[in-house]
């Protein structure tokens, strides 16, 4: 074999067993086709999609469902509150769920099962005829979207190879926000009853179209299954490539850990270390600020002057950044590097959260109540200090967009060992979701004890210290193999 005789070769020359592994690495890529591992990726991103689609349905639905006629079904401030943020509870079980389905019945079948609570779930939206199926509706989403959060990433990463793993993990987020900005836009015209049929559609084709796609050879090959996980890797990597060279270096590195999860294997730095950074990623990335300048974006276009109509329009103009600069750190990640943008991502979130505390500081100064922050009319000459709240919200997104939204997700998926892969990502997404409700849940207590300068000052720190935790702990692992990360943290070198 080619890749066998150019290992050799370098065997016999200078450079020894790093560069032979090197060299069997970039001769086997060379001959890897990517057209149906796109394909694959395309598929399972309609997961995300359809989870951007549950996070985005309550800012175009809860106008309509507190103006309703019919008393059975409308929503008064608290039933709002919480059928924005219930989905956040049901996720945060999806993520358990989720980590024990994809150990126990697969990558795909996990895929393929969550879009039944997703296409449920929103059935039970359209038929409600009170507010506890609105709820048992945004609960059932919530769950479903827990789970593709877990098992999409870990499906892209088993599948790719490392020179595109970054590329394709990054469109887990990006298709995130782009189902974000679409419930956005056909929120502009759809009833909430339509507008929940619409949502169903992605996950229904997700379930469709899973049907072909194939299970990931690292799960097979857990399974025992060699001759299937060869037939994977021939459909994800095209006929010409030496898959039996890739299942022997998944096998003689899933050897080398052994088999099955035990609690003693907490103690092992090769699990605990990349378990602790992947909580960590989640806490950081909703402790940033990002939920919080999301639910201020209304009523700082409401303070530039923006009629209704044109603040309608404006969400969707945050939405449509989002999706522009997510689709920019997925081209660049795998040539920039997970940690470089990490970092700038940090700092640029830093800084506009500074100047968010700032704008309310200084409106602070013109108004005597916190309801005059929270979207009163403006004093007069207060336009161009709105200005200063529209630039920050605008850096911040596209700061959050370029790193802190999509690589959390990316390397939770490139992280762990295999044998520890389900719980250790049910339990960063446990964490995620569980600090995504306690944002949402206590922010207005937060607004009222640190002041509106305080909270973003403090969402500034934590950022901050965000950066300070990039630099020094993040380990980079752009072009490297999963193997090959596993055996960073275990302080040897891959098979």
């Amino acid at each position: 074999m080619d890749i066998q005789n150019e290992r050799r070769r370098l065997l016999d020359s200078e450079g020894g067993e790093e560069s032979a592994q090197t060299a069997e690495q970039e001769a086997y890529l060379a001959k890897v086709k990517n057209g149906k591992l796109f394909l694959a990726t395309f598929v399972s991103v309609l997961g995300p999609m359809s989870f951007g689609f549950v996070l985005g349905y309550s800012s175009p639905a809860i106008p309509d469902l507190t103006a309703i006629e019919d008393p059975r079904l409308r929503l008064n401030d608290v039933q709002a509150s919480w059928f924005g943020s219930i989905v956040t509870l049901g996720a945060a079980l999806g993520g358990l769920l989720g980590g024990w389905m994809v150990d126990k019945i697969g990558r795909k079948l996990s895929l393929m099962f969550c879009s039944l609570p997703f296409v449920f779930g929103f059935t039970v939206i359209v038929a409600a005829q009170n507010v506890w199926m609105l709820y048992l509706g945004r609960v059932l989403t919530g769950l479903a979207s827990g789970v593709t959060s877990l098992v999409v990433p870990l499906y892209i990463s088993e599948m790719a190879h490392e020179r595109v793993r970054g590329l394709l993990g990054s469109c887990v987020q990006l298709m995130v926000v782009f189902g974000i900005m679409g419930v956005y836009l056909a929120g502009l015209c759809l009833h909430w009853r339509w507008l929940a049929i619409c949502c169903s559609i992605p996950p229904t084709l997700l379930m469709v179209c899973m049907c072909f796609m194939p299970e990931t050879p690292r799960f097979l090959l857990s399974q025992g299954k060699r001759r299937e996980a060869e037939e994977a890797l021939r459909f994800l990597r095209g006929p010409d490539a030496p898959v039996q060279w890739e299942c022997a270096r998944i096998e003689n590195s899933s050897n080398e850990q052994g088999s099955g999860f035990q609690m003693s294997d907490l103690k092992d730095p090769g699990v605990y270390k990349p378990l602790v950074i992947g909580i960590l990623l989640m806490f950081f990335q909703q402790l940033s600020g990002i939920n919080a300048i999301m639910f201020y974006a209304e009523s700082i276009f409401k303070q530039a002057n923006f009629s209704p109509e044109n603040s309608e329009v404006a969400t969707v103009i945050v939405g449509l950044i989002q999706v522009i600069f997510t689709a920019v750190a997925a081209l660049i990640m795998d040539k920039a590097g997970r940690k470089i943008l990490l970092t700038i991502s940090g700092i640029i979130m830093t800084i506009s959260t500074v100047a968010f505390g700032v704008y309310f500081y200084l409106v602070n100064a013109h108004s005597s109540s916190v309801m005059d922050i929270q979207g009163q009319v403006a004093p007069e000459g207060f336009t161009n200090l709105s200005l200063l709240a529209l630039i920050s919200m605008g850096v911040f997104i596209t700061g959050f967009a370029l790193g802190w939204g999509p690589i959390p997700w990316l390397v939770m998926s490139e992280i762990f060992p295999s044998k520890v892969r389900g719980f250790a990502s049910a339990a960063c997404v446990l964490t995620n979701w569980t600090m995504a409700f306690i944002v949402t849940k206590t922010f207005q207590d937060l607004m009222v004890n640190l002041t509106a300068a305080g909270t973003f000052w403090l969402f500034a720190s934590i950022s901050a210290v965000s950066v300070v935790f990039t630099i020094a702990f993040l380990p980079e692992t752009k072009g490297k193999t999963l193997e090959q990360i596993e055996a960073d943290f275990r302080g040897s070198s891959a098979p």
